[in-house]
């Protein structure tokens, strides 16, 4: 009976001791956090059962970043012309949304006078101003003035040339896009010789090149800018 009564004072002073003055660590891992700890003193016959408190960690979630916002542009498309002659210039074509094409033209060399302008089928020139093909006509039609209901898509009428050989024009036309099905990017602009006569000049070639003549320079168009 003495031992019994030493042996439970003896755990009364380790499990109620202060802690400051004495320290216990687990030395063994715990297997299921939600299962109590059972703690062996030396003096056979006494346990001590202490329940661990479980812990749950809440992770929240930060909020989804908001997606990019792309802003919609111009799009824009420029052609280089050159020929064998002195003529040369630069075409610069710009279309809002699905609105129409707005082409700015400056080209020098030219005589004094109106010239036929033309944007035509093929974008190659590798056989000069040649192989750029008859005048883009995806519809099928005889050639008119840029404002004839019945005209190829080409036809943009003439461009009218100072006293110096020098255009300076804006053509703005709904028939030239720079997207979709008849976009004419990778097509050729034409400058010619002669006045385009819109098809109504009477001659044989009236109504498939305006009775326009040679063609002086050409130039491919090629787009440099697009955000959709």
């Amino acid at each position: 009976m003495q031992a019994a009564a030493i042996a439970a004072m003896a755990v009364h002073s380790i499990l109620f001791s202060s802690p400051s003055t004495s320290s216990f660590p687990l030395l063994f891992p715990l297997s299921n956090p939600n299962s109590s700890i059972s703690l062996q003193s030396p003096f056979h016959g006494v346990s001590l059962k202490t329940p661990i408190a479980r812990q749950t960690l809440t992770l929240t979630s930060a909020a989804a970043p908001k997606p990019l916002t792309v802003v919609a542009a111009a799009k824009k498309a420029v052609a280089v012309l050159k020929g064998t002659s002195t003529v040369e210039g630069v075409v610069t074509l710009t279309q809002e949304d699905n609105g129409p094409t707005t082409v700015n033209v400056k080209i020098t060399g030219l005589t004094p006078g109106p010239h036929g302008f033309h944007l035509h089928e093929f974008g190659d020139t590798t056989n000069g101003c040649i192989s750029t093909g008859p005048h883009f006509n995806p519809n099928g039609h005889t050639h008119g003035a840029p404002e004839d209901e019945v005209r190829h898509a080409g036809d943009l009428g003439n461009i009218i040339a100072n006293a110096d050989g020098v255009v300076e024009a804006t053509i703005v036309d709904s028939q030239i896009p720079l997207t979709g099905p008849n976009a004419v990017v990778g097509r050729a602009f034409v400058v010619h010789e002669l006045a385009d006569d819109l098809g109504k000049g009477g001659h044989e070639l009236s109504l498939s090149t305006g009775n326009a003549g040679g063609r002086l320079a050409c130039g491919m168009i090629i787009i440099y800018m697009q955000h959709v």
